[in-house]
């Protein structure tokens, strides 16, 4: 190597803020450092990298103090925390009372205005004069007897139901505030009932002969057993007639059934002759039935 090359490598690596001491050996070349102005800042770096390490040890050390006391007090923010929520809770509680109680002031309100609407009044605050002969008192009065007469009234009406039931005698004190007859009375009204029922089954029994006694005489004059088969139906069956069906049936018509309407049979097709001459022309129902009387006893007659 030539002394220019030397020469300008010592002055590179002075440069790179090194300086080195170039010592010929036979056969090699050696180099070593030299101090210069670049070492005096390496070393003041190397102080105050020692002295950032030692801050940096300090640092580390507070943040483990700290974070030491970062969970006692971590607890106590939650601790906190619950009882911000149970006060929360707690204040709900309070403003749903205070509304009810709200309500309930207006409630009361309103009916301490419905009674000083209705003459009430405070008797600590008001005076009243109460008149010797007071109408309302009196009233009272009398409401306070009539409640009591009533509820006497109850009890013995409750004490004679009893006895009712019972079915023994009633005492005679219940008998005469309940209005009812004595025992004897009773006895005489029963047996005034017991005759009268038996006078009227005698009754029944002499009208039901009479009512006999008066059809068998319409049939032996008139020659016609008169039946009611329904309402405002009658049924005639002549004692000529050649058989039991043999009948007429007239129906009542008009107000009290002062009309007759003849309604077709079997029988009554039998004798349209004389329907027409004696119903139709004459407008006659005797006429009629004497005609059919005579008609059909001289069919027996001739037989």
């Amino acid at each position: 190597m030539s002394q220019r090359q030397r020469a300008g490598e010592e002055r590179a690596l002075e440069d790179g803020g090194w300086s080195l001491a170039f010592a010929q050996v036979p056969g090699r070349w050696s180099c070593g450092p030299r101090p210069t102005a670049r070492r005096a800042q390496l070393s003041q770096a190397l102080e105050e990298l020692g002295g950032q390490k030692q801050r940096a040890d300090m640092l580390e050390m507070e943040l483990k103090i700290l974070k030491s006391q970062a969970a006692p007090a971590e607890q106590s923010f939650l601790f906190s925390r619950e009882e911000v929520s149970s006060l929360r809770l707690k204040v709900e509680e309070l403003e749903a009372e205070r509304s009810r109680l709200e309500e309930e002031k207006k409630t009361l309100e309103a009916q301490l205005e419905r009674l000083t609407l209705q003459g009430d009044y405070d008797q600590s605050k008001t005076k009243v004069l109460h008149l010797s002969q007071n109408p309302a008192g009196a009233a009272r009065q009398r409401l306070r007897e009539d409640q009591q007469q009533l509820q006497e009234e109850c009890a013995r009406l409750r004490e004679l139901v009893r006895a009712l039931e019972a079915g023994g005698p009633v005492p005679a004190h219940l008998e005469a505030a309940a209005g009812l007859p004595s025992s004897r009375e009773v006895a005489e009204l029963k047996k005034q009932v017991e005759s009268a029922e038996l006078k009227n089954q005698r009754l029944k029994e002499v009208f039901q002969t009479k009512i006999q006694e008066f059809r068998k005489v319409c049939y032996t004059l008139t020659g016609y057993q008169v039946d009611i088969t329904t309402e405002s139906q009658y049924r005639l069956t002549s004692m000529y007639a050649e058989q039991k069906a043999d009948c007429l049936i007239f129906k009542a018509a008009g107000p009290s059934g002062t009309k007759m309407q003849l309604l077709e049979t079997a029988f009554s097709r039998t004798v349209p002759g004389l329907i027409e001459l004696h119903l139709l022309r004459q407008d006659s129902i005797p006429a009629f039935l004497s005609a059919l009387t005579l008609d059909l006893f001289s069919r027996q007659t001739m037989a």
